[in-house]
């Protein structure tokens, strides 16, 4: 590929782009007391593909920016995008550097070493929110909207975040290993160092 550093930027604005909607649009929001809420979607799945595919930066940036976005369009959500664009970027580094530093995915041609490692990064990126976004986020509402609100919705956080990790890891795995040949074959697959 010719301007191999444009196409990366390009993408990660679609990845961006993808995470924003899968989020906005593709969210099963569940109201909590006190006017909060938590949702179950797909957004982090966009956010571990892209870091699969771009490398850990690259691709926790387009998830970050997607679904920050996210959250500043949406009236509930706006207190939480700082704590959005922080979480995200970390999933996507995470992932990337178990798949890409560690596990050198990109440079593998064996399909169970690829495989493994790419459950792996998945794995690791979305363990780092199932602990942390709930954690975060129990903080940020004592902090922001006081204890009692923060007690009653932390159950609720780590549920629906805990449901997320699954089905994104599952999701954003088999994308991965799904693209991942034809990828190769047309030339548009990267080499990520990170």
């Amino acid at each position: 590929m010719k301007n191999q550093k444009l196409f990366k930027i390009a993408l990660t604005g679609v990845f961006a782009a993808l995470s924003y909607v899968v989020f906005t649009f593709l969210q099963i929001k569940i109201p909590l007391p006190g006017g909060d809420a938590t949702s179950i979607h797909l957004g982090n799945a966009v956010c571990v593909l892209g870091a699969l595919l771009l490398g850990g930066v690259l691709g926790g940036l387009g998830g970050a920016v997607g679904m920050t976005i996210g959250d500043l369009l949406d009236p509930v959500y706006i207190i939480y995008a700082p704590k959005t664009f922080i979480l995200k970027f970390c999933i996507g580094l995470i992932t990337g550097i178990i798949a890409h530093k560690i596990g050198k995915v990109s440079e593998s041609s064996d399909s169970n070493r690829v495989w493994g490692f790419t459950v792996l990064a998945a794995a690791g990126g979305l363990l780092f929110n199932v602990i942390f976004d709930p954690l975060i986020g129990y903080f940020y509402k004592i902090w922001i909207i006081g204890k009692p609100a923060a007690e009653v919705t932390l159950a609720w956080n780590i549920a629906s975040t805990s449901i997320n990790a699954v089905t994104s890891g599952i999701v954003s795995v088999l994308v991965y290993m799904a693209l991942r040949p034809s990828l190769k074959r047309t030339g548009f697959f990267f080499t990520p160092k990170l």
